[in-house]
């Protein structure tokens, strides 16, 4: 991709596929906006599936559980169908519930069994922080150290992981592997089916993170036998700020007892017989605990769709040239400014976003939000961009990258302090 001029840009933009969905968000005026891997941005189709629930309520009161334009009842269900392709799933082994941390003390309240030699967890020290919250609070729960129970596979450059690493600390007093899809900083997108078959031939229990993968590229969690799957809706899925999440449990542990049961576990036959004893729902939904957020989960019905004309294939394909665009343009044009890129450059390696790192990051991404560029930055040194197929063309992309030359050229990132804000 040599020559990244205006002109090639505009060329691409025009052989976009996709780049019709764009009018279809509601972008911020005069705005580059580059940080979907956060929180992804308002869709149409989003805003008008909330206004269908919102208006099931004002005009049915209690009935819009079942007889809403969109049944409350039933929403998660669907919602968890609808999102089943782009897991590589069956719709059975998907449910649209909770949040990440919650998800993730549910089904290690479910597949966390520690028995002999088998009592530790296995995760990463590169993983985001709440993930290793929820670890170390398990093992407490069941009366365990985490200093000694929670193996953290290291990083040999603070940045990736190899799986070589991750399958040589699958010992035999490991129960259960949790582990990120794609790393937060990096991008960086781990061999998921080969550390789940080296899990299970140790007998070790296997889930995975898929904040930073889901919506950006296709999985095929059923066929690689992954044990179970968490993630987020409010990324590349589009659902809005504190959108309900999901999980995945693989059909052959559907009817296991769920660790957690509540109310919305039940068999939705058998739930209003207000029974003491609980008779489990026979798919994943048996792994939710509470009422279903409505109003938190409706808007992932209108992004979903988009996703289904859309295809994950397509999107995955202008998510890989997008990103590689963005790596181009950084060894091209940026090379001299003490950029590094953290990304493994391999296509099969790299997840939705690229990862700058430099050790002015956090005055560089205030000057890029002067410059109504919104980035993300990661403490202490990651700049994060984050093209988004539905609604990022490749003339975005080469504005961005031309303001952020000029920045850097200019030194005019000097003028900020290279310290982060509240929220980063």
């Amino acid at each position: 991709m040599k020559g990244l001029t205006k002109d090639l840009a505009a060329k691409l933009d025009e052989h976009d596929p996709l780049q019709s969905f764009k009018t279809e968000f509601y972008l911020p005026k005069n705005t580059y906006y580059m940080d979907g891997n956060s929180l992804g941005l308002l869709s149409k189709r989003a805003e008008q599936a909330l206004l269908t629930s919102l208006q099931d309520w004002k005009q049915l009161g209690i009935n819009g559980w079942t007889d809403g334009k969109e049944p409350w009842f039933y929403m998660s269900e669907k919602l968890g169908a609808m999102t089943a392709p782009l897991l590589g799933a069956k719709s059975e082994e998907v449910i649209n519930t909770g949040s990440i941390t919650t998800n993730i003390h549910q089904l290690l309240a479910t597949f966390y069994q520690p028995s002999g030699k088998k009592t530790k967890i296995l995760a990463d020290e590169l993983n985001f922080p709440s993930d290793i919250y929820a670890l170390k609070s398990q093992l407490e729960l069941h009366g365990y150290d985490p200093e000694e129970h929670l193996v953290q596979v290291e990083s040999l450059d603070g940045r990736t992981l190899s799986e070589d690493t991750i399958i040589n600390a699958m010992t035999e007093e490991v129960a259960l592997i949790l582990l990120p899809s794609v790393l937060y900083r990096s991008g960086q997108l781990l061999d998921m089916p080969a550390i789940t078959k080296a899990a299970h031939e140790r007998g070790i229990m296997v889930g995975f993170d898929l904040a930073h993968s889901i919506g950006a590229l296709p999985h095929q969690l059923h066929d690689w036998g992954i044990d179970f799957a968490v993630w987020c809706t409010y990324k590349y899925l589009n659902s809005g700020p504190g959108g309900v999440g999901g999980l995945f449990v693989h059909e052959k542990h559907l009817g296991r007892k769920p660790g957690l049961a509540g109310w919305f576990s039940s068999n939705k036959n058998k739930q209003f017989d207000m029974d003491h004893s609980l008779t489990q729902a026979e798919s994943a939904g048996a792994f939710q605990i509470g009422t279903p957020h409505i109003l938190s989960s409706a808007p992932l019905i209108g992004s979903l769709e988009m996703f289904q004309e859309a295809g994950i294939e397509r999107i995955r394909e202008k998510s890989l040239q997008q990103t590689r665009y963005l790596i181009h343009f950084v060894k091209e044009e940026l090379s001299e400014f003490g950029f590094t890129i953290a990304n493994p450059e391999d296509d099969n390696r790299r997840g939705g976003h690229v990862s700058l790192i430099h050790e002015e990051a956090a005055s560089i991404c205030k000057a890029l939000k002067a410059q109504q560029i919104i980035p993300d930055f990661r403490a202490p040194n990651v700049i994060r961009l984050a093209p988004i197929a539905l609604y990022t063309s490749y003339s975005d992309l080469y504005q961005v990258m031309m303001i952020l030359k000029e920045i850097v050229q200019s030194g005019e990132y000097k003028q900020f302090k290279n310290e982060r804000d509240t929220i980063a």
